[in-house]
């Protein structure tokens, strides 16, 4: 479909109008709401005429005290102050899993090797058993036992360098592909 002169002035004078890009297509026929938007946009037509219900009111003097200072002068202006739109933009949350509820699907012990598994165990006996708060970029962040419960903590023995655990524990979270697909495959 082509933008024929015609065509555009039934735009123009629609877009005047404050008709939606919606009604503008069906009136036009054989065009997409996104085709009349990128139509007005090219012919730069954004601003729409204003209506009697948007526009401004006349004001009337009126004789006010003289204003007081407040404290929300700063969040006043902040509102005022358009945010990015990435800004607002929140990430989805991970579900919480409540006391006593089960564990979402967690590897199965044939996925992890026994070598990786008989460290992880020795490591238990030897960990410094930290709470939350005692972590530090270098201690270990293996979780052990249920979050809902006064008897969880973490590992905290040193980590290797750039990585979060220890060097039993990253054997069972970090293993490589080739090995998981040839347990697997037993």
């Amino acid at each position: 479909m082509a933008w024929t002169d015609d065509r555009v002035e039934v735009l123009k004078k629609m877009w005047g109008e404050g008709k939606s890009a919606s009604q503008i297509a069906k009136e036009l026929g054989g065009v997409t709401r996104n085709a009349v938007i990128g139509k007005v946009h090219r012919l730069g037509l954004s601003n729409r005429a204003t209506t009697t219900k948007t526009a401004a009111k006349p004001k009337t003097a009126k004789a006010k005290s003289p204003a007081k200072p407040t404290t929300k002068a700063p969040l006043k202006v902040a509102a005022e102050t358009p945010l990015p739109t990435k800004a607002l933009s929140i990430p989805p949350r991970k579900p919480i899993i409540k006391a006593g509820q089960p564990l979402p699907p967690q590897p199965s012990l044939n996925e992890i090797s026994a070598e990786a598994l008989s460290k992880a165990a020795e490591v238990v006996k030897k960990a410094k058993k930290l709470h939350l708060m005692e972590l530090t970029e270098k201690t270990c962040k293996w979780p052990v036992g249920d979050p809902a419960t006064d008897d969880f903590w973490f590992c905290g023995l040193g980590t290797e360098t750039g990585k979060p655990y220890c060097e039993a524990h990253n054997a069972v979270a970090f293993q490589p592909m080739s090995a998981r697909r040839d347990r697997r495959a037993r």
